[in-house]
């Protein structure tokens, strides 16, 4: 299995940016596809991005394509979270997952391993 841990969130204005960092440990851990959460206040949890970590291989969700980008770091097991041109309604907890496949990757279910999440707050 996989543990991960999420840091990097905090406050800033909208329009700027932000890097979240999720550090993963686990023996079969270059084997995992590695995804990004956020959840708001009174909402449900909801996809933001996902890539292989061997092939490389990404995909976003429409919210956020174009503005943020998710990357990975083998040798230090590492995934990354750049966020640009944040906007207000990006405010929420972001959690770091792990999983086995790209299949059903929207679906939280699907995802067997969870970080403890960072808030990210984007204010006006």
């Amino acid at each position: 299995q996989v543990q991960l841990v999420e840091s990097g969130g905090g406050l800033v204005q909208a329009g700027g940016s932000l890097r979240l960092s999720c550090a993963a440990s686990g023996r079969t851990f270059s084997r995992y596809v590695m995804g990004w959460f956020r959840q708001a206040p009174g909402k449900e949890r909801e996809f933001v991005a996902a890539i292989n970590w061997n092939g490389g291989s990404t995909i976003y969700a429409d919210s956020v394509k174009g503005r943020y980008t998710i990357s990975r770091d083998s040798d230090k097991n590492t995934v990354w979270l750049q966020m640009n041109s944040l906007k207000v309604e990006d405010t929420a907890v972001y959690y770091c997952a792990a999983g086995s496949t790209f299949e059903f990757i929207s679906t939280p279910r699907q995802w067997p391993y969870w970080g403890q999440g960072t808030q990210v707050t984007v204010s006006s």
